[in-house]
């Protein structure tokens, strides 16, 4: 892992104590997409995606967990539920850091066959987020039809799967879709008041509870969609990192502050951002050659702890709201 677990929990936060131990051989049964989206078929550019985590956009649905498993995750969440609010302007009923309350759901979640599988997907190595309120997040239901389950947005982080946990075929709406086009575009057409336009929208069919959906979060626009009756609708988000800390950082850890409990965030973001830190430090110390260039030996420094620098500049801002691309 980036970061390890937390051995002790957060201040208001305690284990369920009688839920299943998580057992891969029961619980998952990994298999493999038909089909892998680039970003290249999205409309990005070879400058752009070159930073990022991996070229990839997102897979077709793929089984992780079984039959087992996915009625394990159902109760799970359900049980979670009490524990819901909303995500400042986006999501109206949402659970995060469930991982502090269910040992089985931090096991999925930090669960090393699960990261393997995706980290072939992906093509590049990956570790669960160094940050447990991303791992297991979890979207209930809106109480109005008018609603979107979650707006159309780009994530807050640079990978994750989305996973039903209610059965989407019982389920009347409330689809998961992403746009077949670039954040950029779809900023310009929020800008006009305009959401992506049906043809150019995909809508993948997941096979049931349990099946996943491997996303380039940070890069491809996607949205929960509203239901067509009012409905129990439950959805399940997992976070990934890259390990290569010299590629860009793709999050925006500021527009949890309204989001996440700051018993938790603070902390987590303090030491997400030393890790990486320290991984473009020990790039510093191994790789830098003898120079008397002196700016380039600060801009070497400068970029090694920009990731601290940006955390300390935003903790210190404050709360702002959260980015979407509207309903």
């Amino acid at each position: 892992m980036a970061v390890p677990f937390p051995e002790t929990l957060p201040a208001g936060y305690e284990w369920f104590d009688d839920e299943p131990v998580f057992d891969p051989d029961r619980h998952l049964q990994l298999e493999e997409p038909h089909q892998v989206v680039m970003l290249a078929d999205l409309g990005y550019g070879n400058d752009e995606i070159s930073t990022k985590a991996t070229p990839v956009a997102a897979s077709s649905p793929f089984r992780v967990l079984s039959d087992e498993g996915a009625a394990v995750m159902l109760e799970v969440a359900r049980r979670l539920r009490p524990f819901a609010r909303p995500a400042g302007n986006r999501i109206e009923r949402m659970t995060r850091s469930g991982c502090y309350r269910s040992r089985w759901l931090r096991d999925l979640c930090t669960s090393q066959d699960v990261c393997d599988h995706l980290e072939r997907i992906y093509g590049t190595a990956i570790a669960p987020h160094p940050m447990p309120v991303h791992l297991g997040h979890i979207n209930y239901e809106p109480s109005r039809l008018e609603a979107a389950v979650d707006k159309w947005h780009h994530d807050t982080l640079p990978l994750d799967y989305v996973m039903p946990v209610t059965d989407p075929a019982r389920v009347p709406g409330g689809r998961f879709e992403y746009f077949l086009g670039t954040r950029q575009e779809a900023a310009a057409l929020a800008a006009e008041g305009r959401t992506p336009p049906p043809e150019r929208v995909v809508a993948p069919e997941f096979g049931g509870p349990g099946y996943a959906i491997a996303l380039h979060g940070d890069m491809v626009v996607h949205r929960a969609a509203p239901l067509d009756a009012l409905a129990e609708r439950i959805s399940m988000v997992n976070g990934y990192v890259a390990l290569d800390t010299a590629i860009d950082d793709q999050s925006r850890t500021a527009d949890l502050i309204i989001v996440d409990d700051h018993e938790t965030l603070w902390t987590e973001w303090a030491k997400t951002a030393a890790w990486r830190s320290k991984g473009r430090l020990s790039s510093v110390i191994d790789g830098l050659e003898f120079t008397s260039d002196r700016d380039a030996v600060i801009a070497s420094l400068e970029a090694a702890v920009s990731d601290v620098q940006r955390a300390i500049d935003e903790m210190r801002a404050g709360a702002r709201m959260t980015e979407h691309y509207g309903g």
